[in-house]
C-alpha cells in the first residue's frame, strides 16, 4: 500500500501541458469539478460579499485562486484582490482577463502557496474547493499560520475544506481504467488506470493515476494524497495558529455542494 506524500506531493497543477488542458476544465460549464459553473460562483460571491464581509470593500487575498474566478468577481464588488496560484495557465488567463476588463485592483501571482509572501493588511483570506487537505498537515498548519499573519485584526479566514467522509469515499472509490484520444493527462492517446487505497493510521486517501501512452507503451504515474479532518481538528487547527470564534456552514453559500463544509473564523482584534 502507498504511504501518502511518497510518490509525489500533488498531480501536476505546475506542468504547462497539465496546466493548459486543466484550464478547459475550469471554465467548463458542464461540471463543478474543478472550478464551479458560473451561476454557483456568483451564488458563492453574493454570500461571501454579504454575509462574510458585510458589504463593506477590503483587501482580500485568494489562495489556490486558479483562473481568477473569484478574484475578478469580488473586484468588480470593489475589493481588492491577490490571487495566488501553482499553475502557469490559470494564473496568464487570470491576468489576461483583468487587464481586458481593467481590473486594475487584480493582482495575480504564480507561485506555491507554502513558499508565497502574502504580505499583510487583508479582511479576508480564502482557500475553498478543498485545498486544503491536499497539504500535508504541517504543511497546512504552516499554511493556516501564514493567513493568520497576513490578516488585519478582525479580518476573515474563509475555508472550503473536504468533509472527512469525502476523503474516505475517495478512498473507496473501485480500480478503474478508460482509454480516451485525449485527456487531461495527456494530448495524445493513451489509457489511463486509477486506483484508490486509505491509510487508516494517517487518515489520508491516495490516488494513483497510471497514463500509459498508445503509441510508445510509455507509463507516466502520478499520485495524490488528500488529508481527511474532522469538524474538530478543523478547529484545532485554527485555534492552534491563534484564531478565534470558528463557524462551521454545511455549504459556501446557499447552495449544498456534496462532500464540502464552510468554515469561517477572524483573527482576533487584540
Amino acid at each position: 500500500m502507498p504511504k501518502p506524500w511518497t510518490e509525489g506531493e500533488k498531480i501536476p497543477w505546475n506542468d504547462p501541458a497539465f496546466s493548459r488542458r486543466m484550464l478547459s476544465e475550469h471554465l467548463s460549464q458542464e461540471h463543478d469539478a474543478a472550478s464551479r459553473r458560473f451561476a454557483v460562483i456568483d451564488e458563492q460571491i453574493r454570500w461571501i460579499h454579504r454575509d462574510v464581509l458585510e458589504e463593506k470593500p477590503t483587501k482580500i487575498l485568494d489562495l489556490g485562486c486558479g483562473p481568477g474566478l473569484y478574484t475578478s468577481r469580488l473586484a468588480k464588488l470593489g475589493h481588492q484582490c491577490i490571487g495566488v496560484d501553482f499553475s502557469p495557465a490559470s494564473i496568464a488567463y487570470a491576468r489576461e482577463q483583468a487587464q481586458t476588463e481593467g481590473l486594475d485592483q487584480c493582482r495575480y501571482i504564480q507561485q506555491d502557496v507554502r513558499l508565497a509572501d502574502f504580505g499583510s493588511g487583508y479582511g479576508l483570506v480564502m482557500l475553498i474547493s478543498g485545498e486544503l487537505n491536499v497539504f500535508r498537515p504541517d504543511d497546512a498548519g504552516n499554511l493556516l499560520a501564514k493567513a493568520y499573519r497576513a490578516l488585519m485584526p478582525a479580518g476573515a479566514l474563509l475555508l472550503e475544506p473536504h468533509t472527512f467522509d469525502k476523503v474516505a469515499e475517495l478512498a473507496r472509490q473501485p480500480t478503474t481504467w478508460n482509454s480516451a484520444q485525449r485527456g487531461l493527462f495527456s494530448d495524445q492517446p493513451h489509457l489511463l488506470l486509477r486506483e484508490s487505497s486509505w491509510d487508516t493510521e494517517r487518515s489520508v486517501a491516495v490516488q494513483r493515476y497510471y497514463v500509459v501512452d498508445a503509441l510508445s507503451g510509455d507509463v507516466t504515474r502520478h499520485s495524490s494524497s488528500t488529508q481527511a479532518y474532522t469538524n474538530e481538528q478543523y478547529r484545532s487547527l485554527l485555534s492552534a495558529c491563534g484564531f478565534g470564534e470558528i463557524a462551521f456552514y454545511p455549504s459556501l453559500g446557499n447552495r449544498m455542494q456534496d462532500g464540502f463544509l464552510a468554515i469561517v473564523t477572524r483573527k482576533p482584534t487584540r
